[in-house]
């Protein structure tokens, strides 16, 4: 299936639209950037054209051809079944998979729902907590994260990536949660194993094609 007609819905600081980017490049996939202000007017997310695409309001949302997809690991997992003869973004076996998919997981459900835009304005408006305390909350939350992660990456499965030597979507995860640690003074250090696979994973030109500040909408 060709992929000349693949566009991004997506925000340059966003971590979901940055495992997105990353994926795309490792498979090779060249694509449209539409960009969507999450703060901007209020949030260009809450146009009721943007309504339309996604219900939900949150980036990324990819557009191949007619279709709409939403969900940044249902994307992901799009993109490696649907262009299968590009570079895979999965194990071969299904115990290698699981375990690629948990610590994709550990990341896009368990950390960084916690610490997203939304939950900070709702911190911040709702709850009356000031600057300090939401940065607190966040950092809690990417290091009990990060404390659980650093231990499943103790094993022999790991390589130089988070499942054997070839990144896969666990590394699509955890490399953008890696940026918002940093983002909120999260010592990484105290992460050596994480440390070290971010160290190979921004080596690769898809990683570092990828990054924030480098994508069309950054500042």
């Amino acid at each position: 299936m060709s992929s000349e007609s693949l566009k991004l819905y997506s925000y340059w600081r966003s971590s979901a639209c940055y495992r997105v980017r990353i994926a795309l490049n490792l498979k090779g996939l060249q694509y449209e950037t539409l960009a969507v202000h999450l703060v901007n007017n209020g949030g260009e997310q809450h146009a009721a054209a943007f309504h339309d695409v996604n219900p939900q309001e949150l980036v990324p949302v990819l557009v191949h051809g007619e279709r709409v997809m939403r969900q940044s690991l249902a994307i992901i997992d799009y993109l490696d079944e649907t262009f299968s003869d590009h570079p895979a973004l999965m194990p071969s076996t299904a115990r290698e998979r699981q375990r690629c998919r948990a610590i994709a997981q550990m990341v896009a459900a368990d950390i960084h729902p916690l610490g997203n835009l939304r939950v900070q304005q709702y911190l911040e408006k709702s709850l009356g907590a000031d600057a300090t305390q939401r940065e607190d909350w966040t950092r809690h939350w990417i290091n009990a994260g990060f404390r659980a992660i650093e231990q499943v990456l103790d094993d022999p499965s790991t390589g130089a990536f988070c499942e054997g030597d070839t990144p896969t979507m666990a590394d699509c995860c955890l490399v953008p949660q890696v940026y918002n640690a940093r983002r909120f003074g999260v010592d990484i250090g105290g992460y050596p194993t994480i440390e070290r696979i971010e160290k190979a994973c921004l080596a690769l030109e898809a990683f570092e094609f990828a990054r924030p500040e480098a994508q069309p909408d950054a500042p």
